[in-house]
């Protein structure tokens, strides 16, 4: 993925904007595709501030995965327990979102995108954004990227 790929997607500079709003990576990306899902702001944003920092800091998924994975539960996710195959055609498409993240950065773990050497959780308080935090940390452009692949993932599999 091309850094100008992501500098003419509108949704990626919207997902980045959003973070550098102070929105959590799941967060930016589930708002910058808020027009193609019937949910209220004030839910969208509920129900992806659990996955920033790689799930509540713990350095697990990166959430701006995890923010493609909800929009994609959105758009196209299933609802009926008993639909196997259903059920087998999301997760097949979930991975199809991962793996041009994984090729493209080696992991989807937060811990291993930020090259952090410990195995556990961070702690529950979030560092301070400013001009140092950004230096040091690629994840405006890895919102920027998750929101491409979406994007192009939209523009291929219509949904509804």
């Amino acid at each position: 993925m091309s850094a100008l790929q992501i500098e003419e997607s509108v949704r990626a500079q919207k997902a980045m904007n959003y973070f550098l709003e102070g929105y959590n990576c799941s967060q930016a990306i589930v708002l910058a595709f808020e027009d193609l899902y019937d949910m209220d702001r004030e839910t969208i944003l509920k129900l992806s501030s659990s996955f920033g920092g790689g799930m509540g800091r713990l350095r697990e998924v990166c959430g701006s995965v995890s923010g493609m994975f909800m929009v994609a539960g959105l758009l196209y996710g299933y609802d009926d327990p008993r639909a196997p195959t259903q059920k087998a055609d999301h997760y097949v498409r979930i991975q199809e979102l991962a793996e041009p993240f994984r090729e493209q950065n080696g992991s989807i773990v937060c811990r291993e995108l930020l090259g952090l050497k410990n195995k556990g959780a961070d702690a529950p308080t979030p560092e301070a954004r400013t001009a140092e935090y950004y230096k040091k940390r690629p994840c405006k452009e890895l919102v920027g990227m998750s929101a491409v692949i979406m994007e192009e993932y939209i523009g291929t599999h219509p949904f509804r």
